[in-house]
């Protein structure tokens, strides 16, 4: 048990290296470009004070966004989707598994939900002893479900899901920004460096190596944020792309696909105002998400108005009822 802990400390230590290497060239970037570019080799007043108040602007969004990404917990299932204690212990004290799925399918009755696992089964988390949301996983790292898993980062540390998936996009959005106004800016002083129109000195090292580390970095987020975008655009996520959703009619990659501009405000919100600053404005709890096809919905009572389902204040249940198929089983897993 001891040592079973120490190994977790570890893994848990060890997995702020790749945040804490992001950080470092980020204050590296910065003394480099305000103090070794901007102070120490431009001359032009003018130019020091436009090129120090664009960068200040992009670095405090890049940097915003970043923790936002960082510190944003992943969103779990809410009660409604945990066993209770009574159904708890009616499922641990129940020896017969088919009367343990049983158990289950009363339970999913008031909750909804509509993919599958690829067995047709309804999906179950028996670590977290969830029936588990559409979208939602396990991540074995974080050691929870997440709502609307995308993936997890180890340059955040940290799960990418309904919670914080804005966030993450708009600190690949404004990496990117800010990687190409230091190319920008930068790249004419690297050509006087290069051909010793300057004079060699510690600014000279920095200024070139700003060169080659933003356009580095610049062509990886591209290709990682144009891939995003164009998950966003189909809503789905990085594990859908990879494994379509099944649905009682099947696999189906676009299930969740509603049209561009409802695929956006899902994630963005509705406020356009609002689209680029890092607060969340996304639309839903993360639970349900609207179907391509709504022709299973309508079989659905709780959509009508699916804060029903939800908790109240009081942490009390509803009682609202799915027309799920009884017939349907369930599988575990992890």
């Amino acid at each position: 048990m001891a040592l079973s802990r120490g190994l977790r400390c570890c893994q848990r230590v060890f997995s702020w290296i790749p945040v804490l290497i992001i950080a470092a060239v980020m204050l590296w970037s910065y003394y480099a470009y305000v103090f070794e570019l901007c102070l120490f080799t431009l001359t032009n007043t003018l130019e020091k004070v436009a090129y120090l108040l664009v960068f200040h602007v992009c670095f405090v969004m890049f940097s915003w966004t970043y923790w936002k990404s960082i510190f944003t917990p992943p969103a779990s299932p809410c009660k409604k989707f945990q066993l209770s204690y009574s159904d708890k212990q009616r499922y641990e004290f129940e020896e017969r598994p088919d009367a343990q799925k049983q158990i289950l399918v009363e339970i999913a009755k008031k909750l909804p939900i509509f993919s599958r696992a690829h067995s047709g089964a309804i999906r179950f988390c028996d670590r977290c002893q969830v029936l588990k949301p559409d979208r939602c996983h396990h991540c074995s790292v974080c050691e929870t479900c997440v709502l609307k898993m995308d993936h997890h980062c180890p340059w955040v540390n940290n799960c990418v899901g309904f919670a914080n998936y804005k966030f993450f996009l708009l600190f690949l959005a404004y990496s990117m920004v800010y990687c190409v106004f230091i190319a920008a800016t930068v790249f004419q002083y690297f050509l006087k460096f290069w051909v010793r129109d300057l004079p060699n000195g510690p600014a000279k090292f920095h200024v070139l190596f700003l060169m080659f580390v933003a356009l580095m970095f610049f062509v990886s987020l591209m290709f990682l944020f144009g891939y995003h975008c164009w998950l966003v655009s189909k809503n789905r996520s990085t594990l859908e792309a990879f494994t379509a959703p099944v649905f009682v009619s099947g696999p189906d990659r676009n299930g969740f696909n509603v049209g561009l501009r409802r695929n956006l405000q899902q994630v963005f919100g509705e406020d356009r105002r609002l689209w680029f600053i890092p607060v969340f404005t996304g639309q839903g709890n993360g639970h349900y998400f609207p179907l391509k096809n709504r022709s299973s919905e309508s079989h659905n009572p709780l959509l009508a108005n699916e804060d029903l389902w939800e908790e109240s204040d009081d942490g009390s249940e509803g009682s609202l009822v799915e027309d799920h198929d009884p017939s349907v089983t369930i599988e575990m897993e992890e």
